[in-house]
């Protein structure tokens, strides 16, 4: 490498390391079986709450690990930043992008203390998913709730370096 690459090279972005995490919460928050079986709704808003809700699971488990701090707070800029894309791509302009993402922001720190306090049996998880995520009418959060708490099980008998690696297993 030249003296001049070396001196202007920019450094590495640190969360990369966590994209294939982030790749994997948003495939695991596409899964058709949320849609079709757990009666979440097939809109932007029900998209939305999944992936709050299966990133709300993985943070939950990577806290309980206490030095992963700095990974989550990674793991939510990748989460701000895609939104940040989202609203932009639907139209958003660049004055208001900020207040989205602060109430995306409130919204995804409500769904961490729900269910957490929901996982810690302070509360039933029907409970929480029914305040946290749109359901088709007349749907009741019994199942996707059996699903998302699959989910936090499956988090929680992974390996740290696992999860991520974005290597969560179903």
């Amino acid at each position: 490498m030249n003296l001049l690459a070396r001196l202007f090279r920019s450094a590495p972005d640190p969360r990369e390391a966590l994209r294939p995490l982030w790749h994997r919460v948003v495939e695991i928050s596409r899964e058709p079986e949320w849609y079709s079986q757990c009666g979440v709704t097939d809109t932007v808003a029900g998209r939305f709450d999944m992936i709050t809700a299966v990133l709300a699971l993985v943070l939950l488990r990577l806290e309980r690990d206490g030095d992963c701090a700095p990974q989550c707070a990674l793991l939510t800029e990748q989460f701000v930043e895609d939104m940040d894309g989202q609203l932009r791509e639907s139209g958003i302009g660049d004055v208001v992008v900020g207040k989205h993402i602060g109430k995306l922001m409130a919204s995804l720190g409500g769904r961490l203390g729900a269910y957490r306090s929901a996982l810690a049996g302070e509360e039933p998880f029907e409970d929480a998913v029914r305040r946290n995520v749109t359901l088709l009418k007349g749907q009741e959060p019994e199942a996707l709730a059996v699903r998302l708490r699959a989910l936090s099980d499956a988090l929680a008998a992974s390996a740290t370096g696992e999860v991520l690696a974005g290597r969560i297993d179903r």
